[in-house]
């Protein structure tokens, strides 16, 4: 999809998107949960429906109206280290294979990293075989850490070009995992961990990067009847045979895309973002902190607790006075290889970025309109950081359906809001 943006100012009221990261984890947690619950505040986003998939691939009935989904356990089929071969496939009838004795659920994560990354420990407490597909970018992602951590515990994960295949259950014990590669690691583990017999621990490695997302669960966990303690700084200690909780549920506005709306302010607009909470747990928050200091000359901002912040404080930093960013290493293994593909098209604009190993340099200039298209490059904080900046230029960008993974009605968000565009 190319979409045409014309210059143009934001102002007026948006309301914030509701948060993606919560909504997930509220989900999966309902899912687990024994009785009926309902979680309000769900999008049509890809990630979404690619977790609405997956738990469904775990049994759970799951009806969706409007923005409001209602899911029913079902208790037969939510046994923790039930073999699936024992039920003749029934849990996944619509993507296993009925007649191959080694039949495997089949969870397909689209392109969201987060589902895949939740769902491949839960799953191997339900199923003795599990395959996870999804798009080639994610794939190629990997999930190393699993790997190691779940490998010391008796789970065989393998993976190719085309799936990753996870055999044996989960059991009870200690896990150690590094904490600067994903936080969703860790939150894998503390839905799956409570559901076991035993008690288990989870040690996180130093440094510890997006720390707020482990927090973010802990605090759904414990809104589900889960609790988890932290008996050491990083070291988590999760008493076995806990059951989760239903109940009725909201999703909170997301800070990480509403950095997208409160960026308008930055470049000379007036929008009031809606449905952000200053008590959240969640990091991107400090979003408005952010801005606040790339009005200094030679600002420094570390990255590392809120990575997804990347794209948008890069457009903000080349509006203003540039700056250096700190903790970008992980950018690489996001849905792009995001400080590159920023770099890439901030150039276009006339702005140079310089990017290291684990920092990257946005350096002052005047802003120009690009001569070409802006690419996307299948990343939807790319697409809408990119298409904020437009606003102050005119120009095209291509590739900008890749919104639909977090975001879907942006454009016509920044449109009720007075940017001009036109979708070709």
């Amino acid at each position: 999809m190319r979409v045409k943006i014309e210059k143009s100012e934001a102002n007026g009221i948006a309301i914030a998107p509701p948060s993606k990261s919560i909504a997930h984890r509220l989900l999966i947690a309902c899912a687990l949960a024994s009785g009926k619950s309902e979680v309000a505040g769900i999008s049509d986003s890809e990630d979404m429906l690619a977790t609405l998939d997956c738990i469904k691939a775990l049994g759970v009935e799951v009806a969706k109206d409007g923005d409001v989904v209602r899911l029913n356990p079902n208790a037969d089929k939510q046994k923790p280290n039930r073999k699936i071969a024992d039920k003749d496939c029934q849990s996944n009838a619509e993507t296993n294979d009925k007649n191959n004795p080694e039949c495997k659920a089949v969870f397909d994560c689209r392109e969201s990293g987060s589902t895949l990354r939740f769902f491949i420990p839960v799953a191997s407490v339900f199923f003795e075989k599990s395959e996870f597909v999804g798009s080639k970018r994610l794939l190629e992602r990997g999930v190393d850490v699993y790997k190691n951590a779940l490998g010391d515990n008796g789970v065989k994960v393998d993976s190719d070009s085309e799936k990753i295949i996870v055999s044996s259950s989960l059991r009870a014990g200690e896990y150690t995992l590094d904490g600067n590669v994903s936080s969703q690691y860790v939150s894998g583990l503390m839905f799956a961990l409570p559901l076991l017999d035993g008690d288990s621990k989870i040690i996180v490695r130093e440094p510890v990067e997006s720390r707020a997302y482990i927090d973010m669960t802990i605090d759904v966990l414990k809104k589900a009847g889960i609790y988890i303690a932290e008996i050491e700084r990083n070291v988590f200690y999760i008493k076995g045979a806990q059951r989760y909780r239903s109940g009725k549920y909201a999703v909170e506005g997301d800070w990480s895309n509403g950095a997208m709306l409160l960026a308008f302010d930055e470049l000379g607009g007036s929008v009031q973002v809606v449905g952000l909470d200053k008590n959240s747990v969640q990091g991107d928050k400090v979003c408005r902190d952010i801005f606040k200091k790339l009005d200094d000359k030679n600002a420094v901002v570390d990255l590392a607790n809120c990575p997804d912040l990347a794209p948008i404080a890069f457009v903000v930093a080349a509006v203003k006075n540039g700056a250096t960013f700190l903790g970008t290493r992980r950018l690489k293994i996001k849905e792009s290889d995001r400080a590159a593909a920023m770099a890439q098209e901030l150039k276009k604009f006339g702005i140079e970025v310089d990017v290291h190993e684990n920092d990257v340099v946005v350096h002052k200039n005047d802003i120009k309109t690009p001569l070409c298209d802006i690419w996307g490059h299948n990343d939807h904080r790319i697409v809408m950081a990119c298409s904020v900046l437009l606003s102050m230029t005119g120009g095209y960008i291509d590739g900008a359906e890749a919104v639909k993974k977090s975001f879907p009605n942006f454009f016509e968000t920044i449109g009720k809001l007075g940017v001009k565009y036109e979708i070709e």
